[in-house]
């Protein structure tokens, strides 16, 4: 995506920050979404158009698409018999449909100054008794039939065809529309952890942080785990990493003696480590009403042993103990080396030579790879981020979290090298990570309709 002319690019970059550009709609597209393409797009003959009694039409302006109750697009402007209407006009793909869903009875329809069906099988009314104009708009063969394309080629993504051939502005602002979005619904994600939280914005920052933990597989459990650990209480004992780590594998159910794999059990007893644990953990969880999770949520099977739970909550009570996991240390890094740098951490020396309790290896000092700390800024960072900035009205916290994902390099996983093998050029995280967003949220649900690149294919000729 090199050379383009900038100035537009930033300049729409700059506003699809602030805006979400395009609605989310979960319901799969039906043959009366695509009517209603048409129309929006004027994806039809502009000329010849006639109501059903013969009247000549003119579609000025199709409207405001209203995705809410009511008419299905409001303020649209129609010459009907050469005289001007400004109002709305409500789509079926048949007319009878008008009567289905009873819109004879609604007076929000009273001002509906055409009908557009695909197919008239009846004459309709409206509740004041008037007759509206109708009009059928049968979808074009090309639209069609690049519609079936779409929702049922086999082929991944369906629209690959037309990728060389998309201009590098349009792709360049459909992505950093799409990065705008996932950013979105993650701040929403953040928000919930936040309100859950009792407000505690360090609290939600923790949660989503120890969410990433989990690496995919174990997310829903950290995040859980997260959320059982007091904070403001813990943070008393701030200073001593031991009842730190006691307090975090405890809640996270890993202290109870059946937690231990019976084959390991022995050994673990000899090292005395596991029971001091347990004994601190007993200590703290009654002097702050601790109740941990149950530790069947924790998933092992096919986990490479350093993203054991057991590790993982290791390096995270090292970061507490670091307070490197505070929101201000946070939000007081300007560049991405600063926060590589906030994010590593290392284990306590149990567990340099162990992944579970009673199972001694090798010795390793167990850091996060430099590949595991791009992760955590792309998908707790950088959303952190933006979504305080939003909540602080900071244009230059939302900026700084879009920097940071230009600055970091592609994901390397699947979805990206499926894009890239079909022509578009991925130079970094905020590409990539536009991409899932394009693939989970739209190619997934075959949301086409919505989608900038299936504008593109349904269009051509």
């Amino acid at each position: 995506m090199g050379n383009n002319p900038l100035n537009t690019i930033q300049l729409f970059r700059f506003y699809s920050r602030f805006f979400v550009l395009l609605p989310t709609i979960n319901q799969p597209s039906t043959m009366e979404d695509l009517i209603h393409y048409c129309w929006k797009h004027k994806l039809f003959p502009l000329t010849g158009l006639k109501t059903t009694d013969e009247q000549k039409v003119e579609v000025i302006d199709p409207g405001l698409h209203n995705r809410n109750a009511g008419p299905d697009f409001f303020n649209a402007k129609v010459k009907i018999g050469g005289t001007l209407w400004v109002g709305n006009v409500e789509i079926h793909d048949k007319a009878s449909d008008w009567f289905l869903h009873r819109h004879e009875k609604d007076v929000h329809y009273n001002n509906v100054i055409l009908h557009v069906v695909e197919s008239s099988d009846t004459v309709v009314k409206k509740q004041n008794g008037d007759v509206p104009p109708q009009m059928e708009l049968p979808v074009p063969t090309s639209v069609r039939v690049h519609y079936e394309e779409l929702v049922k080629t086999d082929d991944y993504p369906p629209c690959y065809k037309i990728i060389p051939s998309l201009s590098q502005l349009m792709v360049h602002s459909w992505m950093s529309a799409l990065q705008t979005e996932r950013l979105e619904q993650r701040t929403k994600a953040i928000s919930r952890r936040v309100e859950a939280c009792n407000g505690s914005w360090e609290a939600g920052y923790f949660a989503t942080l120890a969410r990433n933990y989990g690496f995919g597989i174990n997310g829903d459990a950290f995040e859980q785990w997260a959320m059982s650990i007091p904070l403001h209480s813990v943070d008393h004992h701030r200073d001593n990493l031991f009842q730190i780590e006691a307090i975090f594998m405890g809640q996270a159910g890993l202290l109870e003696p059946d937690s231990i794999p019976e084959r390991y059990r022995k050994e673990a007893s000899e090292e005395g480590y596991f029971e001091k644990l347990l004994s601190e953990y007993k200590y703290l969880a009654h002097k702050f009403s601790l109740q941990p999770i149950d530790r069947s949520l924790w998933k092992f099977l096919r986990l490479r042993p350093q993203n054991f739970p057991h590790i993982r909550i290791a390096q995270l009570a090292n970061l507490y103990y670091q307070r490197s996991v505070g929101l201000s240390a946070l939000v007081g890094c300007n560049t991405i080396e600063e926060v590589a740098t906030l994010m590593q951490t290392q284990v306590t020396p149990y567990w340099e030579t162990h992944y579970t309790f009673g199972s001694e290896s090798k010795k390793s000092n167990k850091a996060l790879s430099s590949a595991s700390i791009q992760l955590l800024i792309i998908n707790t960072v950088v959303p952190i981020l933006f979504a305080y900035g939003r909540h602080k009205f900071s244009e230059e916290l939302c900026n700084r979290a879009f920097d940071f994902l230009e600055a970091l390099k592609a994901e390397s996983n699947h979805i990206v090298k499926m894009w890239q093998d079909v022509g578009l050029r991925v130079e970094n995280a905020s590409d990539s990570q536009a991409l899932l967003q394009l693939k989970n949220e739209y190619c997934d649900r075959r949301e086409c309709l919505r989608c900038r690149i299936g504008y593109e294919y349904l269009k051509a000729r």
